[in-house]
């Protein structure tokens, strides 16, 4: 009957597990496929984002360029500043995404600003770009930080060259201004969901523009961050997913380096609405499968439930047997141990002395045997009682216990305040080393004793060994162990003594 029941819940189980690996396989699988599917779509989208930027950029530097060569020719007039600005005023209306053209001297001083009249002292020396062009010869373009535009007060970024006079120093800068906002109208036309992220930054991690637009986000550096650190510092191109340190949302990032700018490109998908239809697909599998898995348990349930009915006698008086046995086995143990020490008793030293000593004398191995009685304990009793007594007993052989170092090693209580410790394999030198680490873990314990001369519990200990063939039968290594006891004793305690010379010797 118990057979019959175990293939029925087997079968049941196959049915079930097969079914569910299958369920669980293709649900994975297809998450894995729609995850694929969005670090896909994130990484087309950030090459087309990075070309239209690339593609800003340069020509905002080629206009630039064509600036700059004009200002080194001709100077820095009004004249010619006159004919610049009328210049800029041609080509601007080419470029939709410029907010502006400003020419600046030397000394920070407004020249010439295309999208509005030049107020009245207006210098710009403390901005980033000009410092940079200030203190760096370099030709080359250089793209500022995101800063609040002093003509118009909108968010923009900047991409800016420098002129020199015809000595070759400096004579200022010309400075292209990109409308933050224009940037944010092209971002917004694409689709990245409630919780999707388009953002803009300059190679070392400074945010230059970000969509959504959040302003206290602007300028905002994220170098420290996990995505940056473990990513984009070495790769040119990847995907990752991370929970935004701006606004602790969980998404996909895709990202790409540009090839000619210090620019990165990231689009981030929140993870939650890009896996929204997968969630909506496993949940219908689940459902299906789980209907078909009650079905199948509910047929294997009545089937078991037949079968059981015919079993019910017999599993309950297997369980009564099993219940016994447990409680013969527990007992077993227990009488194996002494009750206030947790030790083995006296009868489980014997028993595994005798045999002990027959597996040294078969084998040829060694044998020792450590008596150990705790000093003046009659005396502890009389002066702290005997519950403090039984304390110190347990405290004691807790040392012990920790005191040895092999599996097969035995610490017992053998009567009283004695114990003893029956150690295989192990010669007189091994039991010296095991006397002395209980000797120095009792003096480190320090356990109070006030009628003791050292002022706390020591003990002495008598060691006996033997080996092999010439091993004393175990009573013999008893009266041995014992004898070398009482010499420790007489000698003063707190101590151990060896056995005689020619008793359960090694020969």
């Amino acid at each position: 009957m118990k057979r019959d029941i175990r293939l029925v819940m087997l079968l049941l189980l196959v049915i079930g597990c097969s079914l569910t690996s299958l369920t669980i396989w293709k649900v994975l699988s297809s998450r894995d496929r729609a995850l694929a599917e969005v670090n896909i779509h994130g990484l087309n989208l950030t090459q087309a984002l990075t070309t239209y930027t690339e593609g800003i950029v340069r020509q905002s530097s080629l206009l630039l360029l064509g600036l700059v060569e004009r200002l080194e020719t001709e100077g820095s007039g009004p004249a010619q500043i006159q004919r610049i600005s009328a210049l800029i005023g041609r080509q601007q209306p080419l470029m939709p995404q410029l907010s502006g053209i400003t020419v600046y001297d030397h000394q920070g001083r407004w020249l010439m600003s295309s999208n509005r009249p030049i107020p009245q002292g207006a210098n710009s020396s403390d901005r980033a770009y000009f410092i940079h062009h200030r203190d760096d010869p370099s030709r080359e373009p250089f793209i500022g930080p995101p800063i609040r535009s002093r003509a118009n007060q909108e968010w923009v970024v900047t991409v800016s060259r420098r002129f020199n006079d015809a000595q070759g120093k400096f004579a200022g800068v010309v400075a292209v201004t990109l409308g933050v906002e224009n940037f944010l109208r092209v971002f917004g036309k694409l689709d990245v969901g409630q919780e999707g992220a388009i953002g803009l930054s300059y190679a070392d991690g400074t945010l230059l523009v970000r969509y959504p637009f959040r302003e206290q986000d602007m300028g905002r550096n994220f170098s420290k961050s996990p995505i940056y650190t473990q990513y984009l510092v070495d790769q040119t191109v990847g995907t990752a997913a991370y929970t935004s340190s701006l606004d602790g949302v969980e998404r996909l990032y895709a990202f790409r380096k540009s090839e000619t700018l210090p620019l990165i490109t990231t689009v981030a998908l929140g993870k939650h609405e890009a896996l929204a239809a997968w969630r909506i697909e496993a949940a219908l599998s689940a459902v299906v499968v789980a209907g078909l898995l009650g079905l199948t348990g509910l047929i294997g349930g009545f089937l078991i439930l037949d079968i059981r009915r015919r079993t019910a006698a017999e599993e309950a008086l297997r369980v009564a047997q099993q219940q016994l046995l447990d409680s013969n086995r527990q007992w077993a143990q227990l009488a194996k141990k002494d009750a206030l020490t947790g030790l083995a008793n006296r009868r489980c030293f014997d028993e595994t002395l005798a045999l002990e000593a027959r597996r040294a004398q078969r084998e040829g191995t060694s044998l020792a045997l450590l008596m150990i009685d705790i000093d003046h304990f009659k005396r502890f009793n009389d002066a702290c009682g005997h519950v403090a007594g039984d304390a110190c007993l347990q405290a004691v052989s807790t040392l012990l216990e920790t005191s040895v170092r092999q599996p097969s090693d035995l610490v017992a209580r053998y009567g009283g305040e004695e114990m003893a410790i029956i150690l295989p394999a192990t010669d007189n030198e091994g039991a010296v080393v095991v006397a002395r680490r209980i000797l120095e873990r009792l003096q480190h314990e320090n356990i109070r004793h006030p009628s003791s001369p050292l002022g706390y519990v020591s003990v002495s200990i008598g060691i006996a060994a033997g080996r092999g063939s010439r091993l004393e039968p175990a009573l013999g290594l008893i009266e041995a162990a014992d004898a070398a006891l009482y010499r420790a004793k007489a000698a003063g305690r707190n101590g151990f003594s060896l056995q005689p010379s020619g008793v359960a010797s090694d020969g």
